[in-house]
């Protein structure tokens, strides 16, 4: 099996699954400045020439939810909920949730200071994020509500909407994203770090250069 990434929030959350899941993958690292995504050898895997990206025997998976639902399939896990078709649905409300809401009012802030800072693309914009600050406020006080009595999201227990809706949302004091008046994402997010994958998931160093290596 080989997971193509990237330091980003997408590649993140199926980085961190694996590593808590236990998984052995090549875990092979791309470099966007130099163009590596749209390689056409590349391309062929992921025509979205994006990341993360699973290559497992003949199957070929884009898309995080999609990957982190086939790595629990292959480890047994009920983070994504195989056997029970009512808590698939469950999650999958969190995920399209995710998709369609709180991503979209998450991502701007976490553009602005956390990928503009890794990939070196200029300061932050943060009279453009005033104007989005609303929708993150409406989001946020659903997402909130809803974790009032709760510790995951779905479930009962984590599940891969956790780190589906965390991934971004886990970078929000460094983002500036006004989510002070929200005690229980607060809470949540602070949780989940808890988990040693979730907290560090990024392959060391010396894995990093064996999957380029393996792949120069």
């Amino acid at each position: 099996m080989k997971i193509y990434w990237i330091r980003a929030q997408a590649p993140r959350r199926v980085l961190a699954l694996a590593k808590h899941l236990g998984i052995e993958a090549e875990l092979v690292e791309k470099d966007v400045v130099t163009g590596e995504l749209k390689a056409p050898d590349y391309v062929a895997l992921n025509p979205n020439m994006k990341v993360p990206t699973l290559v497992d025997g003949d199957l070929v998976l884009w898309e995080s939810s999609a990957i982190m639902a086939h790595l629990c399939i292959k480890a047994g896990s009920d983070m994504w909920p195989a056997q029970n078709p009512a808590e698939q649905v469950e999650v999958l409300r969190w995920l399209s949730w995710n998709d369609c809401h709180w991503s979209p009012a998450v991502g701007p802030f976490y553009f602005e200071h956390i990928v503009k800072a890794t990939f070196g693309i200029g300061a932050p914009d943060r009279e453009s994020l005033r104007k989005k600050a609303p929708d993150l406020l409406k989001c946020a006080e659903v997402l909130d509500g809803h974790l009032e009595n709760r510790t995951y999201v779905a479930c009962g227990r984590l599940t891969i909407a956790d780190f589906q809706l965390a991934s971004m949302a886990n970078y929000w004091r460094e983002s500036e994203m006004p989510l002070e008046p929200f005690p229980h994402i607060a809470r949540w997010i602070d949780e989940l770090k808890r988990i040693p994958a979730w907290a560090d998931p990024w392959p060391t160093e010396a894995a990093a250069q064996s999957g380029r290596a393996q792949h120069a």
